[in-house]
């Protein structure tokens, strides 16, 4: 007799698809013949309406006065969402879909060096040697004891990814100090506020009636939205809640693994061994940071 999942198995199974797909992003961003500002503003007007719309369905009724208590900051942190995926669409394009993941996973490096200072948070003896062990790991991923400096694409690339990690830092950063409102309405907020940052910014700086996407830049751009984005986070926010964080933190690493599985073997971009030890390393030592 087949029975019904558990809560707790039925989160798995919500966040292991939400990090799978998440980590074929860089495939469809490569796919997309739009600037990365464009894409990004379709990201968060499509998923902000997916999520309204889930929210809707609920029937779920936000406290107006805890988000108009919160309303800066989750207004700023909606901006650097925008910008950040601006940032690490355009490392997509410059670098490796592998090093451009890797360098984005430097965020949990990131907030464990500024936490100190803007938390209060101690940063003890093994998170200290988890940030030097990842810098050793993103010189080894950037290829400079192979074949020295990067090329100026490939340098760019990596500051685009290393810039959107600082900014999804701050997300994270700023995210501890907002209280009492719920994931939903949160990341609803917050992918509003990126797509009304979003929507100026790649105004003032594409020209519209330039563009001509194909039909299946289209396509892509949708499934980018709604999957990607409404979907996804729609199945990861609704997993947290039934998951320990420690199990959260480690399930979110299928992400990066996939997108570097994909890209070595559907776009030929391995990263060869001392890019694989490197690899190791920035993963390893973020996983140690996070599971305290």
């Amino acid at each position: 007799m087949n029975r019904a999942l558990s809560p707790q198995a039925l989160a798995r199974v919500q966040i292991i698809t939400a990090m799978t797909a998440f980590g074929t992003i860089g495939l469809f961003v490569r796919a997309i013949g739009l600037p990365s500002s464009i894409i990004a503003l379709v990201r968060g007007v499509v998923g902000a309406a997916f999520l309204l719309l889930v929210l809707v369905l609920r029937r779920a009724r936000p406290d107006r006065g805890t988000i108009r208590k919160n309303l800066p900051l989750l207004c700023l942190s909606g901006a650097a969402i925008g910008f950040n995926w601006i940032l690490l669409f355009e490392a997509y394009r410059y670098t490796t879909v592998a090093t451009a993941t890797l360098c984005y996973y430097f965020a949990p490096i990131f907030v464990t060096l500024f936490s100190p200072l803007l938390l209060g948070e101690r940063l003890a003896r093994r998170k200290l040697f988890c940030v030097v062990a990842a810098l050793a790991g993103m010189v080894l991923v950037s290829g400079v004891p192979q074949t020295g400096l990067p090329s100026l694409a490939e340098a760019r690339g990596i500051l685009f990814g290393l810039g959107a990690a600082v900014l999804y830092a701050s997300v994270v950063l700023m995210n501890k100090k907002i209280d009492g409102v719920g994931a939903l309405d949160k990341t609803t907020i917050q992918l509003a506020a990126a797509a009304a940052v979003l929507l100026p910014y790649t105004l003032a700086t594409e020209d519209f009636t330039a563009l001509s996407p194909s039909l299946l830049s289209v396509v892509l751009l949708l499934i980018l939205g709604v999957v990607h984005t409404g979907v996804c986070y729609t199945l990861y926010f609704g997993s947290l809640s039934h998951l320990p964080a420690q199990t959260a933190a480690l399930f979110s690493y299928i992400d990066p693994v996939v997108a570097i599985l994909l890209s070595a073997l559907l776009l030929g971009e391995p990263l060869g061994l001392l890019g694989a030890v490197g690899a190791v390393l920035v993963l390893g030592s973020t996983l140690v940071s996070e599971l305290t």
